[in-house]
């Protein structure tokens, strides 16, 4: 395949980034996404310039931290599917493909296509933790947990913090990041005890971030490779609701 790359660089944070066409031959369809980007690089390198940065680790769609906007797709066109398991085989002989990083207040960037998202950190350090015991594994029966509250915890818990749901919000909303982490904890026993606090401090956190406001459109969940449902989204208004009406007449 043969394609035509418009990619986005900026040196720095401070900088002013632009876009740069690449020309890029011998490309094989079976090919991931990433793997196209690093034999750009080698190409690059060859001619002795500098190489695009983006981020990557595991490349087995659990890490989250392949964050591109391809076409204007967080994550490209292929639904439920992180950038590094996408495969040139979605695209075609002659395309153009423009690649950008996610773009949000809360997301700066750092270089290129790599991002700053450890607003999602400080979102986790404000209540996605239980007060349990550390040491070594409770037995597995000894706090029953229904089958369905459990099926649904593990559901959000499935997220993997890539900011795709941000980077397709056009208010750049992480509510439903927010709301799948605190939800996986809300709806388990073990989570009961800072269940409150917990969505209070974590709204707060995204707040404080600079995150937008959910316009309850659902692009999020539509981008999300790992099909995070809305329902948390109101699951986490509920709890919220709930939580400050307990502390006004606490």
């Amino acid at each position: 395949m043969k394609l035509f790359l418009k990619v986005w660089k900026q040196d720095g944070p401070q900088t002013e980034g632009r876009f740069e066409s690449h020309v890029l031959d011998g490309v094989s369809e079976d090919s991931s996404f990433l793997e196209m980007l690093d034999q750009l690089n080698e190409q690059l390198l060859e001619e002795g310039k500098e190489p695009v940065a983006f981020d990557h680790d595991c490349r087995e769609g659990i890490c989250g931290t392949c964050s591109l906007n391809i076409n204007g797709f967080a994550h490209g066109p292929e639904n439920s599917t992180t950038t590094c398991q996408l495969h040139m085989r979605k695209f075609e002989d002659g395309d153009t493909i423009t690649i950008e990083p996610f773009r949000a207040k809360a997301f700066p960037v750092i270089r290129d296509l790599v991002v700053d998202r450890s607003a999602f950190d400080k979102i986790i350090q404000a209540g996605g933790y239980i007060t349990v015991r550390t040491g070594s594994a409770p037995d597995g029966n000894a706090l029953p947990v229904p089958k369905e509250d459990a099926d649904l915890a593990m559901d959000a818990a499935q997220c993997i913090g890539c900011g795709a749901c941000v980077a397709s919000c056009k208010n750049a909303s992480a509510m439903l990041f927010t709301s799948a982490k605190a939800g996986h904890l809300n709806m388990l026993p073990q989570g009961q005890a800072e269940k409150d606090s917990r969505v209070l401090n974590m709204v707060a956190a995204m707040d404080e971030a600079g995150f937008g406001n959910c316009r309850n459109y659902g692009e999020c969940s539509a981008a999300c490779p790992k099909d995070i449902s809305l329902d948390y989204i109101a699951k986490l208004n509920r709890d919220y609701a709930k939580a400050k009406i307990k502390k006004v007449f606490s």
